[in-house]
């Protein structure tokens, strides 16, 4: 049976070393939306755009990379392009790059489908009062898209800080890494890796009450 008696514990450290690893998964799972997003709508765009020179090598990125795992991207970032560029990157900085670049390639589908569901009389309305396609996507198609999407967006946001964990491959300091020092500094590993998994579940499924929250909101305006 495990030994629950924490009487020991100096809970100001333990929470530092998590408090310090939720910081960095906190960071990447932001900075990895924000950018993936942004990418993955020019993805979508030029998917959608009907130009085989934009169609192809968009199509072949999101492919590849949702046909990969992330962790064999992460391990490929983190060893392989400092022998490209010549000199070392930081674990922090590879898995923020490997992130966007990876995310990028799943937002594009989610976006590309938020795009698709906006009737196409909106874009023939833009067309009719003189915008052009960039205007019209920017403030016909775009807006719209980003309001039918945003659950689903936000839901693999959740998924995303749930991935931040693989970092832990290379050594990354994020919420894991903090637990497992935390339990090898006071010698409960056992135990400080349960409390990580309590700690992911309380966060993922707060998180998930929130985005069906927002999904009941989003279908009440229609």
């Amino acid at each position: 049976m495990l030994n629950l008696d924490y009487s020991f514990l100096d809970w100001g450290v333990v929470s530092g070393f998590i408090l310090k690893g939720l910081a960095f998964s906190v960071q990447l799972t932001l900075i990895a939306m924000v950018c993936g997003i942004a990418l993955g709508t020019v993805l979508a765009l030029m998917r959608l755009s009907g130009k085989p020179w934009l169609v192809i090598p968009a199509s072949i990125y999101v492919n590849t990379l949702r046909s990969i795992p992330l962790v064999m991207v992460i391990l490929w970032f983190f060893l392989l392009i400092p022998l490209l560029i010549g000199r070392p990157m930081g674990a922090e900085l590879s898995a923020l790059i490997t992130f966007t670049i990876f995310e990028a390639a799943y937002y594009s589908e989610i976006m590309r489908a938020g795009i698709q569901s906006v009737p196409r009389g909106q874009v023939q309305a833009g067309y009719a009062v003189g915008m052009s396609y960039a205007q019209t996507m920017q403030l016909v198609v775009l807006p719209q898209a980003f309001r039918n999407m945003l659950p689903v967006l936000l839901t693999q946001t959740i998924i995303l800080f749930q991935d931040t964990s693989l970092v832990y491959a290379i050594g990354a300091y994020d919420l894991l890494k903090g637990f497992e020092v935390a339990g090898k500094n006071f010698n409960r590993p056992v135990e400080t890796y349960l409390l990580a998994a309590l700690v992911y579940f309380i966060i993922c499924f707060s998180l998930s009450m929130l985005v069906r929250r927002l999904q009941q909101k989003i279908q009440i305006i229609r």
